[in-house]
């Protein structure tokens, strides 16, 4: 099932959360240059996803039971996935600052895979434009942060 999400964020980013994470996102291996880079920030219990636009953020959520085998990017700018233990068995999304949560997911606790998918990076002008991000989580093992397709700003 596909989970449309629509609202307004600061600091370009908003996260992936597990509802009992510490959130420590001020610490200094979440905010490193690799993750500002790779446009997405790792801590127990978040990621931190970089969006090009400041403020409204459109995007669309999937929970799937495996990975989806796209192999062709072409039709997106940037491509990252990493792991997230989900201990409490709720996913949440929340924006920045103020960690308002936009939707929040029943699953059974375990560790999952989060693959996202960036858009329209270019059309963003000032704080605003038509980014787009998909977001998809499946269950799995694997936590290690890898760049599928790296945007390049022309």
């Amino acid at each position: 099932m596909k989970y449309p999400l629509d609202f307004y964020t600061s600091y370009n980013q908003f996260y992936v959360y597990d509802e009992s994470s510490p959130g420590q996102t001020d610490s200094a291996s979440f905010c490193t240059n690799e993750a500002y880079e790779d446009r997405l920030a790792i801590e127990d219990g978040v990621l931190g996803i970089r969006t090009e636009c400041y403020g409204p953020v459109k995007a669309e959520l999937e929970i799937l039971e495996t990975a989806n085998n796209i192999v062709d990017f072409s039709s997106f700018d940037h491509v990252v996935e990493a792991g997230i233990d989900i201990k409490s068995g709720v996913i949440q999304i929340l924006n920045c600052p103020d960690w308002t949560v936009q939707i929040e997911l029943r699953t059974a606790p375990g560790n999952y895979r989060v693959r996202i998918y960036s858009s329209n990076l270019a059309s963003v002008d000032g704080d605003e434009g038509n980014d787009f991000y998909r977001i998809e989580i499946w269950p799995s093992e694997n936590a290690e942060r890898t760049v599928l397709k790296k945007y390049l700003r022309s």
